[in-house]
């Protein structure tokens, strides 16, 4: 049985924020709220987790999966960034986007893409997201609550809880989310390249 909180999205309570931080470093699945649609999130080193992670979303190791990080120098640390992407990170930050950058060292080989060494990287403008990430200090590795077979993300927590029961640890309600995924923009060869349309306006990279 998963558990379930319902944590203010304004005000994230502490006490229930730690209790989730701990089911995480437990190698637990959490389901959660963000600035786009639900999303599935666990510790970025677990390696099982991750294993349960992609069987979920029954997706394989050339799928991208998504750290979501604190801030600009979080993302800097785990993805190679020049001037050019810099800026562009800046204007879109925090916001509905996924951003296709080249891997550093920092990221397990296991979760870069296997071929092109990239990874995907986000910074979520939601303060659920961002408490949890305070309080594990390091990145959560992500996807997008999508089913198997199912086209559109879940994003009313209640019907999470109802059908990921037995399936995920944790169910983080704070309210509905939006239909629409992040924007996916690829900056690894140096001119932004719209990978997926969503929530995020692409206007920001001229496109």
């Amino acid at each position: 049985m998963s558990q379930f909180f319902q944590i203010h999205p304004d005000n994230p309570q502490a006490r229930l924020i730690s209790q989730a931080v701990q089911i995480i470093r437990d190698g637990g699945i959490v389901a959660l709220p963000t600035d786009s649609c639900y999303a599935l999130v666990c510790h970025l080193d677990d390696k099982d987790a991750v294993a349960r992670l992609r069987r979920i979303r029954n997706v394989d190791d050339k799928h991208h999966l998504t750290l979501l990080c604190r801030d600009l120098s979080e993302i800097s640390l785990y993805a190679k960034v020049d001037n050019q992407q810099y800026r562009l990170l800046k204007a879109a930050t925090p916001g509905a986007y996924t951003f296709i950058l080249e891997a550093t060292k920092e990221v397990p080989r296991r979760l870069s893409h296997p071929s092109r060494k990239t990874i995907g990287l986000r910074v979520p403008e939601n303060r659920i997201v961002h408490a949890l990430l305070e309080e594990l200090a390091q990145p959560l590795l992500g996807t997008t609550l999508i089913l198997p077979g199912e086209d559109e993300p879940l994003t009313d927590p209640e019907e999470v809880r109802d059908r990921l029961n037995k399936v995920v640890d944790l169910v983080i309600d704070g309210g509905a989310c939006s239909f629409e995924p992040t924007t996916v923009i690829d900056l690894t060869s140096g001119e932004p390249v719209l990978q997926r349309q969503g929530r995020g306006d692409v206007a920001l990279f001229g496109l």
